[in-house]
């Protein structure tokens, strides 16, 4: 049955319908520029590069071409050359990737919709941790991509799903732009909470999240200056030091957050450090607020996971239209290995493990089902020390 149909041919047959796909290039007018080299063509040579972790375009394209009697079966109808390619990162609009990023991870979410996170039964809400990572960059190559004075750097903003590890918002910038301009660009999602760092600390957009009638836990600055209006029992042995509410006494934060907030002290027995929490929510217990900021290192986690696994440190193109295009190929390859791993049910395997199997099984002729049962890989396998598995990293760890 799958006997002419390549490995990746099969893979990307778990994405939505392809007309999904068609309808992103037609809204920017893509089809007018593509000429002998479709966009789908530059997908699917993006996704091969990321899965097969190729170093440069000569790269791609020596490994494709040689491959040549395979390129049909796997989906590619345009001649693939590294000028070709070069040509079409550095000249087609890098929307038609992120907005095709954004159907995948919609699709994505609807197969997920038990938790894959062990994150508290009791919070039925959808529970997003935002937070920002630096690629770092040459700043004489990349020059529109300032960081600081001697360096470069790109920067990803991420909205990440703590119950089912997709990321549900993306955006990438220079480094200098700051992480909380990225808050006003989300729409805000009633009932949900969003974990931050305190790096995301302004009160004016906190309110703007508690007006939309969402919740926030962030943490607070350790000089913050308040009015205590009620105090909680709390049980000391778990590390939990004070449940307040209180109101914000500096005047410019009292304007701005006019109404009262919920301030949690924590002591962390591990790390002998102190944290001070800020929620607008009242109704869950200070541990399940604590155990919340603590899951917001999943996010940490995800960052380390696509750097690791992912072409995303060295760049096919020194453009930033060519930068943006890599980094949304690289989102939907994740977001589609995600969807393989879920359809297919391997769920006792890694996303690790998953993703290094399809590397070497991508070209061949068979199951794609077959590559993974051969492999009798589970998740007791031990991985090297120094990879990080995402799917099976306990929160707080």
């Amino acid at each position: 049955m799958n006997k002419a149909k390549t490995v990746f041919s099969q893979l990307m047959d778990f994405h939505p319908p392809r007309y999904e796909f068609n309808k992103c290039v037609e809204r920017y007018d893509g089809h007018k520029k593509s000429r002998g080299f479709s966009y789908w063509d530059q997908f699917l040579c993006m996704s091969f590069a990321q899965l097969t972790y190729r170093e440069s375009l000569r790269d791609i394209e020596v490994c494709l071409r040689s491959q040549g009697t395979k390129l049909y079966h796997m989906g590619i109808r345009g001649a693939v050359s590294r000028s070709t390619l070069a040509h079409a990162n550095m000249n087609r609009d890098w929307r038609i990737f992120a907005d095709y990023a954004r159907v995948l991870i919609a699709y994505a979410r609807e197969l997920h919709k038990t938790s894959e996170s062990p994150l508290i039964e009791e919070i039925s809400n959808a529970v997003y941790a935002l937070d920002a990572t630096i690629i770092q960059v040459c700043l004489s190559l990349f020059p529109w991509a300032p960081y600081n004075r001697s360096q470069g750097g790109v920067k990803m903003h991420t909205q990440l799903d703590l119950k089912t590890q997709i990321p549900t918002f993306i955006a990438i910038t220079s480094g200098k732009t700051y992480e909380l301009s990225v808050l006003d660009s989300l729409v805000l999602e009633p009932g949900a909470f969003y974990v931050m760092d305190r790096g995301y600390l302004d009160y004016r957009r906190l309110y703007r999240i508690n007006q939309a009638k969402s919740f926030f836990v962030i943490r607070a600055k350790k000089d913050i200056k308040y009015q205590r209006v009620y105090s909680r029992a709390v049980d000391r042995t778990s590390g939990l030091r004070v449940d307040q509410t209180i109101r914000l006494t500096y005047e410019k934060a009292r304007k701005t957050y006019p109404e009262q907030l919920r301030l949690i002290r924590f002591f962390d027995e591990k790390t002998r450090k102190r944290f001070i929490f800020l929620t607008n929510n009242f109704e869950l217990s200070a541990s399940t607020i604590t155990m919340m900021y603590r899951s917001r290192w999943d996010i940490e986690l995800f960052f380390r996971w696509i750097k690791q696994h992912l072409r995303i440190k060295s760049f096919y193109g020194v453009s930033e239209n060519a930068v943006h295009i890599q980094l949304w190929v690289s989102i939907c390859t994740y977001v589609l290995v995600v969807i393989a791993r879920k359809q297919l049910n391997l769920t006792h395997l890694s996303l690790y493990t998953v993703l290094q199997i399809l590397s070497i099984s991508i070209v061949d002729k068979k199951p794609i089902l077959q590559a993974f049962h051969a492999s009798n890989y589970t998740n007791d396998d031990v991985e090297e020390s120094n990879q990080l598995n995402l799917w099976s990293v306990p929160i707080g760890q």
